[in-house]
């Protein structure tokens, strides 16, 4: 019997090699293709929930308070998984078990009648995103050559976001194909949409199972939560400070489509302006996608710390733009396509360097999946407090001082993360 496979079974696990066979080997692609499926599940809801939030006629404030619960809980799980993967000496079942979760929570949306069982279903997904998110970042850092991770962290983002131009592009054409039931029941394209998510869903947990290997350590039970906390370096923790003051404007991108879908419903009705939205979110993960590998690149050959203020900045940028069409009589469609470009460029720069930045000022690989937890919870409180001001804002204020206020933030991050050396 072959060494690598079992009689029944996935192939065995064992440490990838990262030499000779390079940066682009099993595991980064098999990363890759597991966070396609699984971006095309989340994607395919994501893009089409504000819309039907906005046939429940659920309040505004309602997708801020999912989004943020969702991504606080996230975050704190994320916390604790990856120093228990550290602890325990392996990380892939338990991944695996995440990537389930969230790829078979979304379909309960399709059974809500309010906003509730959307907040419930929303909050298990995000856990299950908790779980995996730490530990596969320290399995992707530890499966190529230091020289290469920024490489290897932005083909991962690439494949994660092509599935997060798949994901709209989808739900947009179901909405379109089943526009005509809207008329008797404005809310029956959307749950269509949430049951097809159980199909990639699925799927990227089969495809982590089978295809990624892990690098097995030994067990540490002495390990200490707080003392894998505490000897983290000081530079890690100075840029985890830019990181979060940026998170803490980083709004959800729902909040991105819902804003879009209320400026353009004037012009052409919810529906339309539904399916324009989630037609621009795909356009924002397009750019996601073709920008991701690029900055992991030359990040590589120039340094992370000032690409990644500059991706700060320009998501402060895209802030302000909305805030501003907020204010504009008619919002123009080229005005939003702009501003979902800098979004995607924005997202690429933090998604693809945050990781790669980690892993660098984090070199002992024995707390690196605790340390991507911490991030993981820093991101996650910052996200919990951005989505939900801004819900606020925009419901109790304006959409303007929403906006506002996420850009200023978005700021005051990027100036902290330039301190850092």
């Amino acid at each position: 019997m072959d060494e690598d496979v079992q009689k029944d079974g996935p192939p065995l696990d064992r440490p990838p090699s990262v030499h000779p066979g390079g940066w682009l080997n099993r595991n980064v692609l098999g990363m890759g293709l597991t966070s396609l499926l699984s971006d095309t599940g989340h994607e395919m809801a994501t893009a089409v929930l504000p819309g039907f939030l906005e046939a429940l006629a659920a309040p505004t404030y309602a997708l801020g308070v999912i989004e943020g619960f969702a991504d606080a809980l996230s975050s704190f799980v994320k916390l604790g998984a990856g120093w228990w993967g550290d602890r325990l000496g392996h990380r892939k079942g338990i991944a695996t078990a995440g990537y389930a979760l969230t790829g078979t929570m979304k379909a309960v949306f399709a059974f809500a009648v309010g906003w509730p069982l959307i907040f419930l279903g929303r909050a298990l997904a995000w856990f299950g995103r908790g779980i995996r998110g730490p530990l596969r970042d320290a399995m992707l850092a530890e499966s190529v050559a230091s020289r290469d991770r920024g490489k290897a962290f932005g083909f991962h983002r690439a494949g994660d976001t092509l599935g997060a131009i798949i994901g709209p592009l989808l739900g947009a054409a179901v909405l379109h194909w089943l526009e005509p039931y809207a008329a008797a029941d404005p809310t029956r394209p959307y749950r269509l949409v949430f049951l097809l998510t159980l199909i990639p869903g699925v799927g990227s947990a089969l495809a982590f199972a089978w295809l990624v290997r892990e690098k097995r350590r030994t067990p540490n039970h002495q390990l200490r939560f707080w003392a894998s906390v505490k000897a983290l370096p000081v530079d890690f923790r100075r840029f985890l400070a830019g990181a979060g003051v940026f998170g803490v404007g980083d709004f959800s991108a729902t909040l991105l489509i819902l804003a879009a879908t209320q400026l353009l419903t004037p012009q052409v009705g919810i529906v339309e302006a539904a399916q324009a939205a989630a037609l621009l979110y795909a356009l924002r993960n397009a750019v996601y996608a073709a920008a991701s590998y690029p900055i992991g690149a030359v990040s590589d050959h120039y340094g992370r710390r000032g690409l990644l203020a500059l991706g700060y900045v320009v998501g402060a940028v895209m802030a302000a733009g909305i805030a501003a069409l907020f204010l504009l009589p008619v919002a123009g469609l080229i005005l939003l396509t702009i501003l979902f470009v800098l979004s995607g460029i924005s997202i690429a720069a933090v998604d693809a360097l945050e990781g790669a930045m980690t892993a660098d000022l984090v070199p002992d690989e024995s707390i690196r999946g605790t340390a991507f937890g911490v991030l993981g919870t820093v991101n996650g409180i910052g996200d919990f407090i951005s989505s939900t001001v801004v819900g606020f804002l925009w419901w109790g204020i304006s959409p303007v001082a929403g906006f506002a206020y996420a850009a200023v933030l978005m700021l005051v991050g990027a100036g902290l993360l330039h301190r850092v050396r």
